[in-house]
Parts: structure tokens; sequence; C-alpha cells
């Protein structure tokens, strides 16, 4: 344990401070740089606590019990802020850390008026003043990880839906590291508060130390995170894309003035476009650039797409390269697959297989195989 909590502990720091000196550093990795630094004072906290620095220093007795708080608002922060244009955390965000203020100024008696002998004393259970607060303490700071969990995962969904509309490729918007990093914040969470319901409230004794459980989860997401937040660049950046230029959502299509005649027209001239010019085989095509070239809004474009073709920008365009990359593999003697899905506007060998499975319910060689059969 010893350990494991020595190895979490420096590289809480050390990613830290690589995200906070990370070069091309955007506002994102702030938020992830001081939350590392956090995790790696609550380890810390936890270290002295299992080495028994608590009884020599007494004063050490709870100063981190209440940091847990902030994991919840840092992921949905640090998720928010991706996705948005904001490169500053407003008066609002701020009240997102009222839990830990709040928690903070209840126990300030504790740290200020309380001996060390008292401290050991509540510490042991002794003394029951704090007794009911550090049960709403713990059932807090679940309740807190696992709201704010999903918070960020609704976020992260309807910016992916947005996304879809947007781009006709995924490689610079791949959002499963996040997806992940919520997952293991959340399971965090989770075991905490079922360790502390077998372990509080029903009294079971574990036959081995149940914290290393949760702890364990927390230094692989320290190790996942850190590694991720530093090899990304902005979440959703993209310097042909502004934000205000977005598809937003299909709500807005009850407020369109695009009428049905002219949709059916938009509609026809895509076709056209998509069979003659080929726009696809541009890997970086995005919706601005295609509704450029038919001289149309992006959102009338999105409308015409999502209604007409009953899905969204991105799987209309791949669907487009799939069948192009069917037509190129029918008359290939020379070129590999994989040369042949680049030339067909795929940009990576993972999202072409992922499209191509989605879309033909089989791998591209097994659907080539079938066609010879």
């Amino acid at each position: 344990m010893e350990f494991v909590l020595n190895i979490g502990i420096v590289l809480s720091f050390f990613l830290g401070i690589l995200l906070f000196s990370k070069k091309d550093k955007v506002f994102t990795d702030n938020i992830l740089s001081m939350w590392l630094f956090v995790i790696g004072i609550h380890l810390a906290g936890y270290f002295f606590y299992f080495k028994g620095y608590w009884e020599t220093y007494p004063h050490l007795i709870g100063i981190t019990a209440p940091l847990p708080f902030i994991y919840g608002p840092f992921l949905y922060l640090y998720v928010t802020h991706s996705i948005k244009k904001e490169r500053n955390l407003s008066l609002r965000d701020y009240f997102h850390f009222i839990p830990l203020l709040v928690s903070y100024l209840y126990m300030m008696p504790f740290y200020f008026l309380y001996s060390a002998e008292e401290k050991i004393q509540v510490d042991n259970g002794l003394i029951d003043d704090y007794g009911v607060f550090s049960y709403l303490l713990v059932i807090g700071i679940i309740i807190s990880g696992v709201i704010y969990s999903i918070l960020a995962f609704r976020s992260l969904q309807k910016r992916k839906r947005i996304l879809t509309n947007n781009f006709s490729y995924n490689d610079r918007i791949d959002m499963k590291w996040l997806q992940s990093a919520i997952f293991g914040i959340i399971s965090f969470f989770l075991i905490a508060g079922i360790v502390s319901i077998l372990r509080e409230i029903i009294g079971f004794e574990f036959p081995f130390n149940a914290d290393i459980l949760f702890y364990s989860i927390i230094i692989s997401f320290v190790v996942f995170i850190g590694y991720s937040g530093i090899r990304q660049r902005d979440l959703f950046s993209n310097s042909v894309l502004k934000e205000e230029d977005l598809v937003k959502r299909e709500s807005e299509y009850k407020r369109s003035s695009l009428k049905p005649e002219d949709a059916f027209k938009i509609h026809i001239e895509l076709q056209e476009l998509m069979t003659k010019t080929k726009p696809y085989l541009n890997p970086k095509l995005t919706i601005r650039e295609l509704a450029h070239s038919l001289a149309i809004s992006t959102n009338h474009l999105s409308q015409v797409i999502n209604q007409n073709e009953k899905v969204n920008f991105h799987d209309f365009v791949n669907k487009y390269r799939v069948e192009e990359f069917i037509q190129r593999a029918k008359n290939n003697d020379t070129y590999s697959l994989l040369s042949l899905a680049y030339d067909s506007g795929f940009n990576s060998k993972s999202t072409f297989n992922s499209v191509f499975k989605k879309l033909k319910s089989t791998t591209p060689s097994q659907y080539l195989a079938s066609l010879k059969t």
C-alpha cells in the first residue's frame, strides 16, 4: 500500500507540473493541473494517516478530509470548458466549490481550537463532536461525485451529437479517453460508497485494507488522465470552424425558415454534388465547407441531411466514402485496403474500420470476399 501511495503522490505532482508547463497550453490544462495537485495533496494526507503520523502530529488529522468534494466539480469543469469557447472561470463556476468551503468552515473549530490530545480522541471516536458530520461528509462526497460524473457525461454526449453534425472525421475530436476518465471517477465514488456502507454501517470487516480499492482507482486515474491531458490538444478546437458556426441542435429545425420545396431542391443538389465532385474525398471535410459549396447555411444543410437522409453529417459523408472504397477495391490489383481507404477520404485506420462495420455489419476484407463468392 505504501509503495502504491508513493507512486500516486509523485505522479500527481509530476504530471501536474508537466501540464502546467506544457507547450501550447490551453485553459483546460490549468484545470487538470490544479486537479492533479489536489489529488496529490489528498493522497499525501492518507499516506500520513497510513504511516501513523497522525498520532505523532495530531494537527494533521482531518486536514484533507473534505478534499474529495473537489473531484466532481473539477471533472465537470474540465469537461464543460473543454467543449465551449470560454477560457476562464466564471463566477457561477466557483459555486461548485461551496460544499468544500462549507465543510472547511465547519471544521475550523476542530483545526484551531482543539488540542492535540482532543484531536486524537475525536479521531478515535472517544469524543463524538464530529461523528455525525463525518457520516454526512462521506455521504455528501459520494453523492457529489456521482452527480457531477453524470452531469459531465451528459455534457459530453450532448457535444458529441453536435460534433457529428459538423465534422466528417473524429481523429482530433475523439472523446473516448474523456469518457473513460468519467467512468473512472464514478467508479471511485461508487466503490467508496459500497465500502463505506459495508464497513461503517453494516460493520463488515474486510480481510484486507479496503482503502486500497478506491485509492488504486485514483492512482490509475492519475496516470491515465495525466498522460491523456499532456498529449491532448484543445479538445474540440479546429482552425476552420468557429464556435458560432456550429450546427447545435435539431430543435432549431422547428424554427427554421426553410420551406419543404426548398429543402427538396437542396437535397437534389446535394446528391448531385456528392456524386459528381466527390467532396467527401477531402478527409477534413466539414459541414461549413459543404454548405459553402451549395451556397446555403450550415443549419439548413444539417436540416436537409437529418430529415432527408435520416443520419447526421458524419455518417452521411462516410457513407459515400465507404461506397467509394468498395468501388475502388473491386478494381484494385495493386494497392492495400488501407491505401484505398485513405484515397476514399478516410484519414485513419480505426475510423475506417469502425465506420465500415457500422454500415455494412462486417469487416472490409470479409465484405469484399463475399462479393467474390
